[in-house]
Parts: C-alpha cells; sequence; structure tokens
C-alpha cells in the first residue's frame, strides 16, 4: 500500500489531518489512536519504509497472551499523523474522534521488511501504556469476499503481561490526558495536537497528575476569563514556527537536530561543573522560556563511554557505587559518548520526588556511600533534563531546547531513566499544579541558552516548599527525656566568607538518625565557634567542625534575636547532603523575577 489510497480518500480542505508525504529516515515509533468513527476501534500503526503501517484493532491491543485481537491492515499513513489527535469533521473520511491512546519506540525481532511479506511480524514496544513483546500474524483466510488484510495482533509472554487486561481502564490520551468526551466536546478546534518525542521515556502513569494538574489550572484561568495559553508538553509545541537559536541553523518542529551542526568537534570532557539556576521571587509566563519540575534529589553529571558509567556530585564527588542499578544507564541512551545532566530521585507512592526517601535509601554513612536501605527497598530514577556532549561533539554552546530535542531523539524509555519533560511558555500554571502536588517547585529556563558552568539567569528557580542546604556548626544540650542532643546549630556564609548562625533544628529526627548523627557530631567537636558573632540560645551550645551540610525545610526568613540578623522560622532537618561542599552554602535570596528575565534576554548573563 502507499499514501495514494490515503491521499484519494481525503480533502485535505476539509479535514485537518495531514497530507500525505513519505518521509526520508525512519525512528521506528509507534502511536496507537483510540477513534470514534462509525464503529469504535483503535489504529495501530507502526513507523516502518517512510510511513505508518497501519492495522485498525476493532477491540484494541492487550497485554494479555489470551487475547489474540483481529487487526485490519489499512493504508499506509504519513508519519505526520503520529500525534493527530482531535476531530475529523462530518462528511469527511472516517469522521469523529480521534484520542493518540498510546505512543512510543518499536524495536522488531528480525528484518523487519522481511518479517512483514512473510505475514509474522515479531516486535518489541516501548510505549506509555504497552510494553514487551508482540507478533502481528498475518491470516490466510478462505472467508468469502476476504481482501486478504486480516491479521492477529498477538502478546507474548513477558514481564509486561497482564491476565484480564482491562483496556478501558487506561481510557486517556497521552498527549493531552483528556478521555474521548473531552476531545469530542472540543468542536471549536478543528486541529492535530503537538506531541512530545516518543523516544523521551515519558511519563509513567504514576506521573499523570502533572499533565491533568496543569489541565485543571489552565481550566481553572479559562472560567476565571483569563486568556491562558495552554501548556503544552516538550520542545515540540512550538508549532513549527522556524525562528535562529544559538548554535545552529534554522529550527522547525520536527526536525531532528545533528550532533555536527548544532556542536563542534572536541574530546570528551573528563569534568564539568552543572549549571546552576538563580531563585526568582515568582513564577513567570513567557514563550521564550520553557519549564521543568524542580526534582527533589542529588543532581548528577553522568559521563557514559564505551559502555561504562560515571556518576559525579555537583562537588565532584564519584556516586556510582552508591546507586549500582544506573550502571544500566548505557542501555537506555543510543551513544558511544554522551555526558548527561539531570537527577537522581526517588519516588514515593504517588510519583512525587521525596528527598526524604533518598536519606533512607543513602542513609547517613560516610561520605554518603554507605547504603542503609537496599536497592529493592527504595529503588531510585534518573530524570535527565540536559544533553553537553554526543558521540565527539560538545554540544554545551547550542541552544538548549535543540540540546534536549536531540537527547529525545536518543534517550529511550526504561525504568530507571526518565526524560524530564518540559512545558513552552505557561510557567504559572506549572507552578500551580506543582503547588497542588506540594512539589519543591519549577525551574525556568531560555530556549535559546548555552550550558555555562556556573549560575546564571538563563535558568531561574521557583521554590513552593522553602529549603536551604545550611553548615551544620554546633549542637544544643538536649532537654526531658531526650539523649546525646537538643538541636543542631546552623549557620550559612555571607559575600565576606563568615559563617553566619541562621538558626537551630531539633525536629526532623528519627532515632536512628538521631543516634548517627550525634556520633558524627561528637567526632567533629572543638571548643573554637566556627561562627561569626553570637550564638542566641537557651541553652549551652557546644561547637563542631564545619564539616557537615544539612538540608533544612522551613516557613519563612525573619529578623529575630539581639542582632536582629535573619533566622529560619520553624526549621526541620531533612538529612544531610554529601552532593554540596560547607563553602557553597551561602544566604540565596529571591531576586525579581522581571528583572531576572529582561537581563537573561538581553543577553546580559553572559
Amino acid at each position: 500500500m502507499a499514501l495514494e489510497e490515503y491521499q484519494r480518500k481525503r480533502d485535505f480542505k476539509q479535514t485537518p489531518e495531514p497530507p500525505a508525504k513519505v518521509e526520508r529516515g525512519e525512528r521506528r515509533r509507534f502511536v496507537v489512536q483510540k477513534h470514534r468513527a462509525i464503529r469504535l476501534h483503535y489504529d495501530f500503526r507502526l513507523e516502518m519504509e517512510g510511513v505508518l503501517k497501519s492495522w485498525a484493532v476493532p477491540k484494541g491491543p492487550s497485554l494479555d497472551p489470551a487475547d489474540k485481537r483481529l487487526a485490519m491492515q489499512v493504508e499506509d499513513h504519513p508519519v505526520s499523523y503520529f500525534d493527530f489527535e482531535g476531530i475529523i469533521p462530518a462528511g469527511n473520511y472516517g469522521a469523529g474522534t480521534v484520542m493518540v491512546w498510546d505512543m512510543g519506540t518499536w524495536e522488531p525481532q528480525g528484518d523487519s521488511a522481511e518479517m512483514l511479506r512473510k505475514g509474522d511480524l515479531k516486535f518489541r514496544l516501548n510505549g506509555e501504556k504497552l510494553k514487551g513483546d508482540f507478533a502481528l500474524v498475518h491470516m490466510k483466510s478462505r472467508r468469502p469476499g476476504s481482501k486478504g488484510t486480516e491479521w492477529l495482533l498477538i502478546k507474548h509472554r513477558d514481564a509486561y503481561v497482564q491476565e484480564g487486561y482491562n483496556i478501558d481502564a487506561y481510557d486517556y490520551s497521552v498527549l493531552t490526558k483528556r478521555t474521548m468526551d473531552e476531545i469530542a466536546g472540543d468542536q471549536g478546534s478543528a486541529e492535530w495536537k503537538s506531541s512530545r518525542k516518543a523516544s523521551a521515556g515519558g511519563a509513567t502513569k504514576k506521573n499523570d497528575w502533572l499533565a491533568e494538574s496543569i489541565a485543571k489550572a489552565d481550566a481553572r484561568k479559562a472560567k476565571a476569563g483569563k486568556k491562558s495559553k495552554t501548556a503544552r508538553p516538550s520542545s515540540a509545541s512550538s508549532g513549527g514556527v522556524k525562528k535562529k537559536l544559538p548554535g545552529g541553523d534554522e529550527h522547525s518542529e520536527g526536525l531532528k537536530p545533528d550532533p555536527a551542526r548544532i556542536g563542534h568537534k572536541s574530546p570528551m570532557p573528563r569534568v564539568i561543573h552543572p549549571m546552576l539556576a538563580t531563585l526568582v521571587d515568582k513564577p513567570f509566563d513567557g514563550q521564550d522560556w520553557l519549564y521543568e519540575v524542580k526534582w527533589d534529589g542529588y543532581r548528577a553529571i553522568t559521563f557514559l563511554e564505551s559502555g561504562s558509567v560515571r556518576l559525579v556530585s555537583r562537588n565532584q564527588n564519584d556516586m556510582t557505587a552508591a546507586y549500582p542499578e544506573l550502571g544500566s544507564i548505557p542501555d537506555s541512551v543510543k551513544a558511544r559518548t554522551a555526558i548527561l545532566d539531570g537527577e537522581i530521585v526517588a519516588l514515593d507512592e504517588q510519583g512525587r520526588p521525596s528527598f526524604s526517601l533518598m536519606q533512607q535509601r543513602t542513609g547517613v554513612g560516610e561520605g554518603g556511600r554507605r547504603i542503609r536501605r537496599t536497592r529493592d527497598d527504595i529503588p531510585v530514577m534518573y530524570y535527565v533534563f540536559d544533553l553537553l556532549y554526543l558521540d565527539g561533539y560538545d554540544l554545551m554552546q547550542a541552544a538548549l531546547e535543540r540540546r534536549k530535542e536531540l537527547l529525545a531523539s536518543i534517550l529511550a524509555p526504561g525504568d530507571l531513566v526518565r526524560y524530564s519533560d518540559h512545558y513552552i511558555g505557561n510557567g504559572k500554571a506549572l507552578f500551580e499544579a506543582a503547588t497542588e502536588r506540594e512539589l519543591e517547585g519549577i525551574v525556568a529556563k531560555r530556549r535559546s541558552s548555552p550550558y555555562v558552568q556556573k549560575r546564571s539567569s538563563d535558568w531561574l528557580k521557583i521554590k513552593i516548599v522553602k529549603r536551604q542546604e545550611c553548615v551544620i556548626g554546633g549542637y544544643t544540650d538536649p532537654r526531658g527525656s531526650r539523649e546525646n542532643f537538643g538541636s543542631i546549630v546552623l549557620g550559612l556564609y555571607d559575600d565576606q566568607g563568615r559563617l553566619i548562625p541562621v538558626g537551630q533544628a531539633g525536629s526532623g529526627f528519627t532515632e536512628e538518625s538521631h543516634a548517627v548523627m550525634w556520633k558524627r557530631l561528637h567526632a567533629l567537636q572543638t571548643k573554637r565557634s566556627p561562627f561569626f558573632g553570637k550564638v542566641e540560645s537557651t541553652r549551652q551550645v557546644h561547637f563542631v567542625k564545619p564539616e557537615l551540610v544539612a538540608e533544612i525545610k522551613f516557613t519563612e526568613w525573619t529578623h529575630e534575636g539581639q542582632s536582629g540578623g535573619m533566622k529560619m522560622r520553624a526549621p526541620v532537618f531533612e538529612g544531610l547532603r554529601f552532593d554540596k561542599k560547607p563553602e557553597e552554602c551561602k544566604f540565596e535570596r529571591a531576586a525579581s523575577a522581571s528583572v531576572e528575565v529582561k537581563k537573561a534576554e538581553a543577553g546580559d548573563a553572559r
């Protein structure tokens, strides 16, 4: 079949479907579109030979091997049909509602063209809903009038089998999280929705809350009579408008970036100092910016070379041994050599990043290397948000959006590695969604910005929960039945390198962490105060060498005490941080978002 049949059946002046065009190259993507036409069915499509080979599956695919689904082969569709979602108007071929039910990548288990010709196509799916090994088997039908288009879609037995699979339990779009009825109600928009890259790993169902929360935030704005630009996931939502970006030629939707075009030949760097974000006071919207969730874990630069992995913290500590399961990262990255930037996180039962779980995983052992609980108890994931080097090319001077597009194209879905998705233009909606889910905050990044190994106004962070890394400079005597110590005494360095006391934290400890902390404090005890000025306390203060960094959650900054200095109100100990040096713990006052945005867009940040 060719695209002539697809072209013949459609009047593109009447339908929003994309026109017929055979693509060069092949990215081996798949999509399943739920289609409510004359009859409800699912369209299963595999990217092959520059088109989407397509089958109509009346009952839809299944993860139960007992379900052998009839699949009727239909005309090939253009690759641009991959993310079509919307309404085909009445009077047109296939009139009705179309939902992008699932998408991802597929891997043939042999020569795909030969298997298709023989009628026994075996493949593996890596999607959001469909995973594992499948087969499309051509039926040698003798039914009168048969056109020979009948196939069977069969799930093979593997780790992804779900016996008694109920497809109706997954009735939502992986693009927009809408139901069929919600899409059908969008009669005013005869358009197809742009998608994120299929190879980006995608969000697991556990993390569907993010898109759902953003949709709710937009709905609330619309109800209030405010004009809202929907925050769409990933750089693909740029709508195909061409624009000049530093580090590359004209960029347009769907154009896969080439490292040779956006980067320059260079030996692989051995050391990377992570790019850091500037703290600002409030969220903002801007089409020149993309917005990401601020992951609450440990920042890690990942060096991949000849199948080996090296995880390095922001202060150049090697973290590889602490997370042995992340040794499989090369399986998810299509590259010989690469440098990734991302965050190691542990997710709670709601799919939210939890620093508390990370602390339970790493414990408070020497150097952060001792694992207190096993990886089976508390698994971690690596969320990747930037690509700095790929197969001989340094990409750091390329535009962020180009780097992320290239990252999405080389990153395959996996249980341990995820692409950190982003939303363009609407930071306020993402901030509202993150607030609703009680996340730490969001990060705004200028789409055209290069990667600089320092703090920059091109990346801006907006916090929801107030957290601060503090130096532990002492402890107080205990009260009542408590043993060992009462509170830890906290400090931050000022611009003159002086350690200024900012508060005392006595809550947040478990019995175990309290005992371990006491051993560390006792070993660092000193008679000399590391603080500049007097530490105000109602209990006896004992000083320690300023070598430990604590993550502290608090409610607000206040001016307290005789000195009138800045103090944390209601500080709570969250855990020790071994990925940050004590001298990095400085006063971080939120700058004006509008000022920093103007600075970045004027190019002053570089």
